[in-house]
């Protein structure tokens, strides 16, 4: 049961979105368990592995905190748990092959299964009738009016193809950790004395950390309908490609360009192809104001 600030009376969760609730702290488990299969039947335990552990296992964090957008009925739950869905299968997948040899059985398996879930859940959030009914909600927001000061729920003035903007929006929050966590690996050289990636090391993290800046700039005026943010997007996006495959490429070699340069290609392609169907208007969308949207 929940209660919103538009209404006082009670709202009951659909069935369908209790299922998905329970799938998704489901799904969570199945990642934890996933990756201690792969940490112990791993032939190599170094310190690439334990960093890609790492931020694979924060995906069981990233799924709590989509239960809670899901229990509250947020409107962005629905890109927040695709992107989660997506760079969860690349980020366990690369992690279950071994540099040499077949994976491990165990690995496979429970590779297959977190596949399954994270299919299920994309699938609830996107054909679900009564999923899409019941996340419409956005976040609130102090209001200050003649009744006083209150906390109301604040639905941003958008287009209504603001959907796939989100989806633009949650992709390409995630290039900047994408490129981090390779950079981390990729200080593993620096420690078995290839002093030479030092700079290029840097450079990377720089990059990482420019980027997410840019991605924050170009994204909040992109949901403000501004044309020329699209751009912008685009431009960091090829940016952020261009520095972190050929970096992965030289310090990591082709297995880190397969592990860790494909989770940055798929979160770029699903960013890229949210914003081309954004531009597409929807069946009776009103054409935006052209002096707002300059």
């Amino acid at each position: 049961m929940t209660r919103t600030a538009a209404a006082t009376r009670p709202v009951r969760r659909p069935s369908a979105v209790r299922a998905l609730t329970a799938l998704l702290a489901l799904t969570a488990a199945a990642t934890v368990v996933v990756e201690l299969l792969n940490w112990r039947y791993a032939p190599e335990q170094g310190f690439p592995l334990a960093v890609r552990t790492g931020w694979a296992l924060l995906r069981s964090l990233g799924f709590l905190i989509l239960i809670w957008h899901v229990r509250r009925g947020r409107a962005g739950s629905r890109p927040l748990g695709l992107i989660l869905a997506l760079t969860t299968v690349f980020a366990v997948g690369r992690l279950i092959v071994p540099r040499n040899g077949v994976p491990p059985l165990p690995g496979v398996l429970g590779f297959a299964v977190l596949t399954a879930l994270c299919a299920a859940v994309v699938l609830l959030l996107y054909r679900s009738p009564a999923v899409g009914g019941y996340l419409t909600r956005h976040p609130g927001r102090l209001v200050i009016d003649r009744q006083g000061i209150s906390w109301r729920e604040g639905a941003p003035q958008r287009p209504q193809v603001a959907g796939w903007l989100l989806t633009t929006r949650v992709a390409a929050f995630t290039y900047s950790p994408l490129m981090l966590v390779p950079c981390l690996v990729a200080v593993g050289a620096i420690v078995d004395g290839r002093l030479i990636a030092v700079p290029l090391v840097v450079l990377w993290f720089v990059a990482g950390i420019a980027v997410s800046y840019a991605v924050m700039l170009s994204t909040f005026f992109l949901l403000r309908g501004r044309r020329w943010a699209r751009g912008l997007l685009v431009a960091v996006t090829l940016a952020a490609l261009t520095v972190d495959l050929p970096l992965c490429w030289l310090l990591l070699g082709a297995d880190g360009l397969i592990r860790d340069g494909a989770p940055l290609v798929a979160a770029a392609a699903v960013a890229l192809y949210g914003l081309r169907r954004a531009d597409r208007p929807a069946a009776g969308a009103v054409p935006a104001d052209p002096v707002t949207a300059r």
